[in-house]
C-alpha cells in the first residue's frame, strides 16, 4: 500500500504503469541518533530506579499537561489513576487520527517517533503495563513499516517487562473513541461502549488500560528534562503551554504549527501561516477537526485552547483547523460535514444512526426547516452514546447562529 502525495491523475498513472506500490520511506530519527542525544536516557533511569514514578506523575502534573487527542483529561491524574488499579494493566496508543483535518501525530512520528516510543514506555512502566497497543491509523502505510523496524530495534533491556503490539485500524471514524478503539482492538466490530466502567477501571480484555494519545507521549521526555516551567512560561492570552495546531484551509503555508495554547486564529493565521491564500478574505474557520463547530471570522480573538471554545458551542479537540474563505458556502460546508458524520456513524444508538441520516437529507433541500433541524440536534446531543453523535450537530448549529447568510431559503 503506498500514499501519493498531493495526487493527481498523471501521479496514479504513473505509479500503477511502474507498479510501484511499496510505502514511502520516511526520514526521521532513527534508533542510534535518538539515543546519541540522549534518547532513552529517562526511561533507563526510571528502570534503575534512579527516577521515580511519583516524580514523572508530578511533572506532567505540574506542567499542566492534557490529552491532546482531544478529550484533554489531565495526564498525569490519568496515569496516576490506572496505576492504583488492582490487577494486570494495560496500555492503549491512540494513533487513529480520524479527525479530518487532523495530521500532527503523522508529523511527528515521520520525525522521531522514538521519542514517542519512550514515552510510550515510560507510561507503560510507571503503571506496571505489561503490554503496549499501539492502535494506527491504516492509511500511513509509510508509518507502519518504520514503526516496524524501529521497534525491532529496541534492546531487551527496554522492553523486558513490557510487548507492542502494532495494530492497524481499519479506517473507521468511530474508533478514535477511546473504547471503540478497544474493542477493535481486541478483534471485535468498533462499537463504543457504556461508561461507566471507564476503560481505565475496564479497558482490554476487561483490564485497566492507560489510553494516550501520540502528541501526548511525545512530550514527556521533554516536559522531564526541561521541567514543567518552561511549558507553563508558554501560551497567550491567559492560558499555559505549547500544542500543536493542524492548520488546512485557505491558507499560505498550511501544516502542523507548534505555538502557544491560547493563540487567536487571526494570530495563527498571520504569524504562522503566512496569511490567507492569494484571492480569498478570511471568512470562518473550524478550531476544532469536523465535530468542533465552525466559527466567523469576526470571532477572531477567541484562545484557541481547551475550555475556551464551548461557550460559543465550539471545542478545539486535535486541533484540527480548518480555514474557510469568502469562496466558501458555510452551509455547504456544514452539509458535508454531517454526510461525512452519516456515513461514519457505527449505527448502534437511534438518535446517531438516524439522526445524522434525517439531517442530512433536510439540509440538502432548498428551504431549511430550522426548528426541527434543531430539534433533532438537541436529541442527538442529549441521547447519542458517545461523541461522535453527540456532536455531529455542531457545524449545523454553528451555521444556524453564526452564518444566517447563507442558509437555504
Amino acid at each position: 500500500k503506498k500514499h501519493i502525495y498531493k495526487a493527481n491523475l498523471e501521479k496514479i498513472k504513473t505509479t500503477i504503469n511502474n507498479k510501484d506500490f511499496k510505502p514511502a520511506k520516511t526520514n526521521h530519527i532513527g534508533y542510534d541518533d535518538y539515543c546519541h542525544n540522549g534518547g532513552y536516557d529517562l526511561l533507563n533511569g526510571i528502570i534503575c530506579e534512579n527516577i521515580s514514578h511519583d516524580d514523572i506523575i508530578s511533572v506532567l502534573s505540574n506542567s499542566g499537561l492534557r490529552g491532546l487527542g482531544g478529550a484533554g483529561f489531565p495526564t498525569g491524574r490519568k496515569w496516576d489513576l490506572v496505576r492504583k488499579e488492582p490487577g494486570r494493566r494495560l496500555m492503549a496508543v491512540n494513533g487513529d487520527e480520524g479527525e479530518p483535518g487532523t495530521f500532527k501525530d503523522y508529523y511527528i512520528l515521520s520525525q522521531d517517533p522514538h521519542r514517542f516510543l519512550e514515552g510510550m514506555l515510560i507510561g507503560a512502566h510507571v503503571i506496571a503495563a505489561d503490554a503496549i497497543y499501539i492502535y494506527l491509523r491504516d492509511e500511513y502505510p509509510d508509518i507502519h513499516k518504520m514503526l516496524q523496524s524501529e521497534i525491532a530495534l529496541l534492546p531487551n533491556c527496554l522492553t523486558q517487562h513490557t510487548k507492542i503490539h502494532l495494530r492497524r485500524g481499519a479506517g473507521a471514524y468511530i474508533c478514535g473513541e477511546e473504547s471503540a478503539m478497544i474493542e477493535s482492538i481486541e478483534g471485535k466490530r468498533g462499537l463504543p461502549r457504556h461508561r461507566p466502567p471507564y476503560v481505565a477501571q475496564k479497558g482490554i480484555f476487561g483490564c485497566p488500560t492507560l489510553v494516550n494519545n501520540i502528541e501526548t507521549l511525545f512530550w514527556v521526555r521533554e516536559l522531564y528534562e526541561k521541567k514543567p516551567e518552561w511549558f507553563t512560561n508558554h501560551g497567550m492570552n491567559g492560558r499555559k503551554g505549547l500544542r500543536r495546531y493542524s492548520v488546512s484551509g485557505r491558507v499560505k503555508t498550511p501544516g502542523v504549527k507548534i505555538a502557544p495554547a491560547g493563540i487567536t486564529i487571526q494570530q495563527l493565521i498571520d504569524e504562522y501561516c503566512d496569511g490567507m491564500a492569494d484571492g480569498h478574505n478570511f471568512k470562518g474557520y473550524l478550531p476544532g477537526g469536523a465535530s468542533g463547530g465552525i466559527l466567523p471570522a469576526s470571532m477572531n480573538d477567541i484562545p484557541l485552547d481547551f475550555d475556551t471554545l464551548q461557550p460559543f458551542d465550539c471545542f478545539i479537540g486535535s486541533a484540527a483547523v480548518v480555514v474557510l474563505s469568502d469562496h466558501d458556502n458555510i452551509a455547504d460546508v456544514a452539509l458535508n460535514l454531517m454526510q461525512f458524520f452519516e456515513d461514519e456513524s457505527c449505527g448502534q444508538c437511534t438518535p446517531c444512526r438516524v439522526g445524522t441520516e434525517k439531517l442530512s437529507a433536510m439540509m440538502i433541500k432548498k428551504i431549511w426547516d430550522k426548528d426541527l433541524l434543531q430539534e433533532i440536534s438537541q436529541t442527538m446531543a442529549d441521547a447519542s452514546i458517545c461523541g461522535l453523535g453527540q456532536a455531529a450537530p455542531n457545524p449545523l448549529l454553528c451555521v444556524l447562529k453564526y452564518f444566517p447568510e447563507d442558509i437555504p431559503t
